[in-house]
């Protein structure tokens, strides 16, 4: 089985595309590259990654293709594209003549109108990702869910992945709405979701027995092939690691069989973003 971890992040601050992580996040607030990242892998036996932005310009993108250029383990690139803009599909093309672009993350959490991503010059941009081949990370928060049901309704041809399960409020062990927000968009087949995220949103005194009703939720209205896991790394270190989330996360869907597991774990991925595994 080929394992492969579907959220992760790379960053070298001094050339100054990323204006996140902040200095008072001093678990994070230096440069994160493959070297650092391969031990962690090999760990876990995980032998792919999906390499995904973290910054809202078009320089941090083409800087992580030309990594994922020389960097084998990553299999898959999620850049950032002003999906706003009228330059967005020449953007998306230039992109996509790398073999490892595969899809775009307009960071929507960040921004303060909930509903951007349906106005008419987003619509646009984002239903030319199916013609090229390319996916929708939603980027997002609980206020977001039934906006992303409504852009699946739109587009149902866009392969849509929610990360870190849409960021539910587990540190204050709110299920509701987002039980219910989540239940309502499994119902479009072309959403998956991933487990990533997840403990940083927990915080501080995390505990697997904290995740387990948002993940059996996961399971049980998306079920394990339109699930994904992954590490979140380096941003895991603000709260674990990467070895820890893994082992919580093993904990968490033990009770799946090897079929399922291998689906959270690999195939769902790769079937995702096209993935050779």
């Amino acid at each position: 089985m080929t394992r492969i971890d579907a959220h992760q992040h790379y960053w070298t601050l001094s050339l100054g595309h990323n204006d996140w992580p902040p200095p008072e996040l001093a678990a994070i607030y230096r440069d994160f590259m493959p070297d650092d990242l391969r031990p962690q892998l090999a760990a876990a036996g995980i032998t792919k990654t999906v390499l995904v932005q973290a910054a809202p310009n078009l320089a941090e993108t083409a800087f992580l293709l030309g990594l994922a250029e020389r960097e084998e383990t990553v299999a898959a690139v999620v850049g950032w594209v002003d999906v706003w803009s009228p330059t967005a599909r020449s953007d998306l093309e230039l992109f996509k003549r790398h073999p490892k672009f595969r899809g775009v993350r307009p960071m929507l959490q960040g921004i303060e109108d909930t509903f951007c991503v349906l106005q008419p010059e987003a619509i646009r941009t984002l239903e030319t990702l199916p013609h090229l081949g390319l996916r929708f990370d939603a980027l997002i928060q609980p206020r977001h869910l039934p906006v992303i049901s409504a852009l699946a309704d739109r587009l149902p041809d866009l392969p849509i992945v929610i990360d870190h399960a849409a960021k539910p409020f587990i540190a204050a062990g709110t299920l509701e709405p987002w039980c219910a927000d989540m239940t309502a968009l499994s119902r479009r087949s072309n959403v998956s979701v991933k487990l990533s995220g997840l403990v940083t949103e927990a915080g501080n005194g995390w505990t697997v027995e904290r995740l387990r009703p948002y993940v059996l939720h996961l399971v049980d209205v998306f079920g394990p092939e339109r699930m994904m896991f992954g590490s979140d790394w380096p941003v895991v270190d603000l709260d674990a690691n990467y070895e820890k989330w893994w082992i919580a996360a093993n904990e968490l869907l033990q009770d799946l069989d090897e079929s399922a597991r291998k689906a959270v774990f690999g195939t769902s991925a790769a079937r995702f973003y096209g993935i050779d595994s």
